[in-house]
């Protein structure tokens, strides 16, 4: 598979001058390599004169890998542009929690030369695909791409939210809550795991609806088969405005009586992960499971 990668696509994370040197070296490591450089050309003033750019929705398709650097949220970004070519993503680190984007700067040079050589793990991860029907039944032409969740919720600060949940048409429960939050596997560790949901291993094909302080007690995070779709029904008495998002990054207003059907997307999201990536090494760092206990040997 080394041979495929001839033309690399890099997306950094805006406005952050921390970006700047890491951005270089890497251009200046693929140009060594005669790699063909094509860079989000929304940095191309960071990056010098001299580089290649490109609209940043057109990198997937011209790209055969897209080296993302940043945090977690520059690679969901980049993830839902690169969707639907399925180019794979490699993250190198400059955030905090890096979940997803698992290459450090200092080991950047050193993983290159083990993808370009063939040696690495590829994996897929599910995304979700999001339509709006407004309470007059019009659907909207908007699809919205969730890599993590999909969220809806009121609008208004410590106000709850009516909504009913349903799964393939069928009544799941009507809920008192601040929101829900519709997660891939991958988005269990995000927003939904800070609500209680549970942990879902990134190869199911599964979803977590995890209500956001539900006011009943028994209104417990539901897992369903990633194939069913989910459908979210704000209620006709909504006093002001529910509000929809995408990943945390993309919004949309909802009113009374609007609809959100979330189902699995077309596509999937694809990773690049360096040689001895260990998801749930991952997880014990991140999220210090064991700290302070023996680990077993290797």
């Amino acid at each position: 598979m080394a041979q495929e990668f001839a033309t690399i696509g890099i997306l950094a994370k805006k406005h952050d001058d921390g970006v700047r040197q890491t951005l270089n070296n890497l251009i200046a490591d693929l140009k060594r390599r005669d790699k063909r450089v094509l860079l989000d050309e929304g940095h191309a003033t960071t990056a010098g004169d001299d580089v290649e750019t490109c609209p940043r929705e057109a990198l997937g398709a011209r790209c055969d890998l897209v080296v993302v650097v940043g945090g977690d949220g520059t690679l969901l970004d980049a993830g839902r542009a690169v969707a639907a070519a399925e180019t794979p993503l490699l993250g190198v680190n400059l955030g905090r929690l890096g979940f997803m984007v698992d290459v450090l700067p200092a080991e950047m040079i050193a993983t290159l030369d083990d993808i370009f050589a063939g040696r690495f793990i590829a994996e897929s991860r599910l995304m979700l695909a999001a339509r709006i029907v407004k309470a007059d039944g019009t659907p909207q032409s908007e699809t919205f791409q969730a890599i993590n969740e999909c969220v809806i919720r009121n609008q208004a600060f410590a106000r709850v939210l009516d909504f009913d949940t349903y799964m393939n048409g069928d009544f799941i429960s009507h809920h008192r809550a601040d929101g829900m939050v519709v997660a891939t596997p991958t988005g269990s560790t995000a927003y939904a795991l800070s609500g209680g949901g549970p942990v879902l291993h990134p190869g199911l094909n599964a979803l977590a609806l995890v209500p956001i302080c539900p006011h009943t007690l028994s209104d417990r995070p539901l897992i369903v088969d990633a194939n069913h779709e989910i459908e979210i029904r704000v209620a006709d008495t909504l006093d002001g405005a529910a509000l929809f998002t995408s990943d945390g990054q993309v919004s949309q207003p909802l009113g009374a009586g609007d609809r959100v059907r979330i189902q699995r997307g077309p596509h999937d999201l694809h990773l690049i992960h360096p040689p001895g990536y260990d998801y749930f090494n991952i997880l014990r760092n991140k999220l210090q499971w064991g700290r302070g206990q023996k680990m077993p040997p290797s």
